[in-house]
């Protein structure tokens, strides 16, 4: 029996590009939201700061090699990529490009087209829209004819000889069922003997697993971060300053002083822990499912209306990710897959990248899992 096969998510937002120029500012890229941090409650472990690779720059393919390297090291079998896809139009492209057209580095990959508008959430502005996804518009032939240069790569990771390739958000779809349809029809006219289809249930995904199956996926895949219908109660001590941070919230957009004053900081603080036994406790889906682990969570770089779970322990991590593990004994050697979220989401306080606080810990704990577990049959 093969053990799991473990990807972990990447970001490419790393480098700058002309349209964060624009919206964000010269020379933006992730890790000015990541330097900007501040500790918003006592013992809040911010800001998060890189060790061994540095605020690295992902055009240079030394980094995406260094990368791969290490996660190869200790047991990460590969990347999944976001690949954000506006009708022909993609954002964020060059370091995957780079990797699909230099044949470096020699290590696995799958993508995951992340297709949600881009809005200034950063500023808690949902509503204004930077890069709308236009699905009247949207043709499905176009993207699996581009999709199919990196299908043919022998790095691509497939299930079955069928690439597998992750929706993040398909209940934001209006026409699914016909775009699936025509994407199995035009994957097999390029000679492929089909498509291995996953659905991320992401806090923005609507759809429920058997809706899903009906609309043709192979898998749906238990993202983490969790939505709220399974994430912990909040901390006792944080929720005294939530409700009032809250409360003060509400009389600004009342009398309309959201860009006059601004807004104070929510922070919605959970107990990893917490969510782990929650988890190990929960049940098994009647479908195929894919088990997703994350080492904490914290996007409060990114946001004033944060969700913070912060990991004090690298045994929870090892503990749920030795779960993961377990919950594939029945699967097939090729469908024995679990993810990570994430390589290097450190706006998120979500990766495995070695920072100065815990150094490879989190990768240390992959490869301890990766050693030892034994299915119980």
């Amino acid at each position: 029996m093969n053990k799991p096969r473990i990807i972990a998510f990447y970001l490419p937002q790393f480098h700058p590009i002309p349209e964060n120029d624009k919206w964000w500012g010269k020379g933006f890229t992730e890790w000015n939201n990541v330097v900007k941090a501040k500790s918003r409650f006592w013992g809040h472990n911010q800001p998060h700061f890189p060790s061994d690779l540095g605020f690295y720059d992902l055009r240079l393919e030394e980094t995406r090699i260094a990368q791969a390297d290490l996660a190869k090291q200790y047991g990460v079998y590969g990347f999944c990529y976001y690949h954000y896809w506006f009708n022909g139009k993609m954002l964020l492209e060059r370091p995957f490009n780079d990797v699909l057209s230099s044949g470096k580095p020699d290590f696995p990959f799958c993508l995951c087209w992340a297709n949600e508008n881009w809005t200034r959430r950063w500023d808690g502005l949902e509503s204004e829209i930077l890069m709308k996804q236009n699905y009247d518009e949207y043709d499905p032939e176009l993207h699996i004819k581009w999709l199919s240069s990196a299908f043919a790569d022998r790095r691509y990771i497939k299930i079955n000889d069928r690439p597998i390739f992750l929706v993040y958000n398909p209940s934001g779809i209006n026409n699914l069922l016909d775009i699936i349809n025509k994407w199995k029809k035009k994957i097999k006219e390029l000679g492929y003997s089909g498509i291995y289809l996953c659905a991320v249930k992401s806090v923005h995904n609507k759809l429920v697993d058997s809706d899903l199956m009906n609309y043709g996926f192979d898998a749906v895949l238990n993202f983490m971060p969790p939505h709220y219908s399974i994430l912990p109660a909040k901390k006792l001590p944080s929720i005294p300053r939530w409700v009032l941070s809250s409360f003060f919230n509400k009389l600004v957009k009342l009398f309309n002083l959201e860009r006059k004053i601004g807004k104070l900081p929510v922070v919605s603080v959970h107990s990893y822990n917490a969510l782990v036994k929650k988890i190990i406790n929960s049940p098994v889906s009647d479908y195929k499912t894919f088990f997703c682990v994350m080492p904490g969570w914290d996007n409060s770089p990114r946001t004033k209306f944060s969700v913070v779970i912060q990991n004090d322990d690298v045994n929870n991590f090892k503990k749920w990710l030795m779960h993961a593990f377990e919950r594939t004994k029945n699967y097939p050697d090729e469908e024995k897959i679990v993810f990570i979220n994430a390589w290097n989401e450190w706006a998120e306080g979500c990766y495995l990248e070695p920072d100065l606080r815990n150094g490879r810990k989190f990768l240390e704990s992959i490869l301890y899992v990766v050693d030892n577990w034994r299915p119980n049959l």
